[in-house]
């Protein structure tokens, strides 16, 4: 069978790869649609510290069961549609202890630190995948990535009544937006140019271009002199981690979803001036995945709006160059089988 390989820095191509067969417990899997990630993005541009070359990329996956092994539930059956969750959990580290299984201390994320789904078919775990047949087979892809933004606003603690500031309106960004505005928050939405737009569609109240607009002085203004309830940052620059830490106000809440590549430097001072809760986010848990999923099939429009472009999986090869080239425009890429 085949599948698209990174093979270096700024290298990919199509392969042939043996044919998997799923063992006790597992499930072969068509995949049918994978959405292209930063961290995807990251690998092909030689940014990743996470992987290792030549890598199978690919973690937002939406598929239908092909076959099964030996001892897996019956509702596991052929022709289900399926949503991966693509982190793994040990069961027994620190994190996946206290129940954080989303930050397990050795997780292997598909396409990250093992080989993920832009393959024709892919084996996984039976309680690895999220049985659905409301959704449509593309949105299916769309699930882990908003699971990510919906995980963050639940790290925030974010209220009904609070304003959230949300830095960076990519696809996380666009997830933490709407993950806050469905627990009742007033969203203030920051990105460049075009994102604000998807940003405003998704619920947020007020949208900032930062390209054209004082962004602190922009937030003062909607939040009376206050700042932010809770600050959620989708980047990972350096610019935009302390930027964090400027926008939210006094006894406030920082969540940090993006990573720089970079070190950072603080004035510490704001951190005890202000008491702030500051806070990273990694991954997503199954009752994120829940949320969103719940989320989209109750949305009054279809989420194609999130969706920049699709490429056949024969082009494949094609796409991150493709998303190198158009960074700016990009939101979601999706590779169709």
């Amino acid at each position: 069978m085949h599948a698209l390989m990174i093979e270096g820095t700024g290298r990919c191509a199509i392969h042939d790869i043996p044919e998997p067969t799923p063992g006790p417990g597992e499930v072969l899997v068509g995949v049918r649609h994978v959405g292209l990630c930063g961290s995807d993005l990251a690998t092909f541009t030689g940014l990743n510290p996470l992987v290792s070359l030549p890598r199978i990329p690919g973690h937002e996956i939406g598929g239908e069961i092909l076959a099964v092994g030996a001892g897996v539930p019956a509702a596991y059956a052929p022709g289900q549609r399926v949503i991966a969750v693509p982190y793994t959990a040990c069961g027994h580290c620190p994190s996946c202890r206290k129940g954080h299984v989303n930050a397990c201390r050795s997780n292997k994320t598909l396409g990250v630190q093992q080989d993920g789904g832009l393959a024709e078919r892919i084996v996984l775990p039976h309680d690895k995948l999220i049985l659905n047949s409301r959704l449509a087979p593309r949105h299916l892809a769309l699930v882990e990535p908003l699971s990510v933004g919906f995980h963050a606003a639940a790290r925030g603690r974010i209220a009904a009544g609070e304003r959230v500031v949300v830095i960076g309106c990519g696809m996380i960004g666009t997830g933490a937006v709407a993950g806050a505005v469905a627990r009742g928050a007033e969203v203030i939405a920051v990105d460049l140019g075009e994102k604000t737009a998807i940003a405003r569609a998704y619920g947020a109240r007020h949208t900032i271009d930062a390209a054209r607009e004082d962004v602190a002085a922009r937030v003062n203004e909607i939040t009376g002199g206050d700042g932010a309830d809770v600050v959620i940052e989708a980047v990972g620059t350096p610019g935009t981690f302390t930027q964090a830490i400027d926008l939210v106000g006094f006894s406030g809440r920082v969540v940090y979803i993006g990573y720089c590549k970079a070190p950072v430097s603080y004035e510490t001072r704001f951190f005890n001036m202000k008491e702030l809760d500051i806070m990273g986010s990694r991954n997503a848990l199954a009752e994120d995945f829940t949320a969103v999923i719940r989320y989209l099939e109750g949305l009054d429009h279809a989420p194609d709006d999130l969706i920049s472009k699709v490429f056949p999986f024969a082009e494949a090869d094609k796409a991150l160059p493709f998303w190198v080239e158009n960074r700016a425009n990009v939101l979601k890429i999706l590779i169709s089988f």
